[in-house]
């Protein structure tokens, strides 16, 4: 088993991303909100916009970082490929991060899941 991790930068892309994965068979994931330390420190040291314009719709976005589990690595291929189908060549700025790592321990996942059996 694998754990596979996306620091996803388009957080527009989110639903696709995982309408991608869960169409290569990877049938749960956890998301989780993120920023990097470049954002953490650039925001501290500008104003943000929406303080300077209150009544504007402008928000900050940071990162989404999705993790799932996954049983080998053709799957984690097919994950990468689907991902890149969405935001394009990761190796280009501002898309994401994936990567990936054995697992020597994961325990509570059923057989069913690790098949990508969604019932």
């Amino acid at each position: 088993m694998y754990l596979i991790m996306l620091i996803l930068d388009q957080p527009n892309k989110l639903i696709e991303v995982l309408d991608a994965w869960d169409s290569v068979g990877i049938c749960g994931a956890t998301i989780l909100e993120s920023t990097g330390v470049f954002k953490l420190r650039t925001r501290q040291l500008n104003l943000p916009a929406r303080y300077a314009f209150p009544l504007s719709e402008i928000t900050e976005q940071g990162n989404y970082t999705i993790i799932s589990i996954v049983p080998d690595e053709p799957m984690i291929q097919q994950c990468l490929e689907a991902t890149e189908q969405i935001i394009g060549d990761l190796n280009q700025p501002k898309t994401g991060i994936f990567a990936a790592w054995p697992l020597s321990l994961c325990k509570g996942l059923s057989k069913e899941y690790l098949k990508g059996d969604k019932s």
